[in-house]
């Protein structure tokens, strides 16, 4: 962490939020990318947009654009910089970039903060899901990412569970307000709670969340 008592975050966080990579600084039709991925709302709170450009299945550019704190800022940040170092990642690695593998490029995050990694990834896939479609192509890879489904009757995932605890959701009212898990036959309730409190433990146990 920085030896800074007014300064919360690691000195890459740091670094990533006073001099971000890779942001978008022309518009859209200039920058004319492959896939384009949007997750969150201004309304609600942080937003972002990542923008891809694809070569021989590797992503050789990206650019992004987000509205947030200091942490999701640094996060898009060190997520363009881990995508397009070495003459680009392949889509199927890209696709498999998870809110932890963010965090442990930056060292840590504070564990309330955690919330703002989780929408880089989103936005990725966004993307490469956007790339695929614009060449009227099946994404081989999103079956990969496919998790076991806790909720069958409203088709919720344990990666559903494990994102929205990311995002902040930690007990389940606030998991049923936003995925609608358990509210028809409500028999998944005891397993989901169980999930829930597996991650809960896992991101939130300590005041820092170092990534794996």
């Amino acid at each position: 962490m920085s030896n800074n008592p007014g300064w919360v975050y690691t000195e890459k966080v740091k670094q990533h939020f006073l001099n971000p990579q890779n942001v978008l600084n022309v518009s859209e039709e200039e920058y004319k990318p492959d896939g384009v991925g949007i997750v969150g709302s201004t309304a609600c709170g942080d937003m972002m947009v990542i923008f891809i450009k694809v070569k021989d299945d590797r992503i050789y550019d990206l650019k992004w654009k987000t509205y947030g704190c200091a942490s999701a800022i640094a996060s898009t940040s060190v997520l363009s910089v881990i995508v397009t170092k070495n003459g680009g990642m392949k889509l199927e690695d890209a696709y498999k970039i998870k809110p932890e593998d963010i965090v442990k490029e930056l060292d840590e995050l504070p564990s309330n903060k955690i919330h703002c990694s989780v929408l880089g990834d989103k936005a990725l896939r966004a993307a490469i899901d956007d790339y695929f479609k614009k060449q009227n192509m099946e994404n081989p890879y999103s079956k990969d990412f496919a998790s076991p489904i806790v909720c069958e009757c409203n088709n919720v995932t344990e990666e559903d569970i494990k994102l929205e605890v990311l995002d902040g959701a930690i007990n389940l009212e606030t998991l049923q307000q936003r995925t609608k898990l358990g509210t028809t036959c409500g028999k998944c309730i005891d397993n989901a709670k169980d999930i829930m409190k597996k991650y809960i433990d896992e991101f939130y146990s300590s005041p820092t969340f170092k990534g794996k």
